[in-house]
């Protein structure tokens, strides 16, 4: 794989961030709500950058020393690659900079790969929360990841 760069999600990411979102979730986020989140001063939102090319993203929303993952997504012929990782563990590293401590993230109790991604960071179950998820109806994995202070 070429050198992958991890920054800041910037508004020129977009289009590229949205395509990953559609061909990912069955209720994407649409661009206005990136735009509007991107702005915000709670938030960390970070592209993976391949060959000039959005290969994926991750996103959260902090509060005080916590912080809660809202999106992780990788474009689907990437995946498996350790990208998602990558993005993961810078998102907690800046975050951490950032005085959060614990994070959080809902995840499909089917998605048995992202929560072996999960787990290999840390992160252990702290509950199900049902029919969280719509198209389809689904539970969700609550899951929690606390850093030593």
């Amino acid at each position: 794989m070429s050198k992958l760069i991890i920054r800041q999600m910037e508004e020129g990411d977009l289009s590229q961030v949205c395509a990953i979102e559609e061909e990912t979730f069955s209720m994407p986020w649409s661009r206005k709500s990136f735009q509007e989140t991107i702005s915000y001063y709670h938030t960390l939102f970070l592209v993976a950058e391949l060959e000039g090319k959005i290969a994926g993203y991750a996103g959260c929303y902090q509060s005080l020393e916590e912080a809660e993952i809202t999106n992780i997504a990788v474009k689907r012929e990437l995946r498996g690659q350790g990208i998602g990782r990558k993005l993961l563990m810078e998102l907690m590293r800046l975050g951490k900079e950032r005085g959060a401590f614990a994070y959080t993230l809902e995840v499909r109790v089917s998605n048995q790969a992202a929560i072996h991604l999960y787990e290999s960071l840390g992160f252990i179950s702290f509950g199900i929360r049902k029919n969280f998820y719509e198209r389809p109806r689904e539970d969700a994995m609550i899951m929690w990841r606390h850093w030593e202070v």
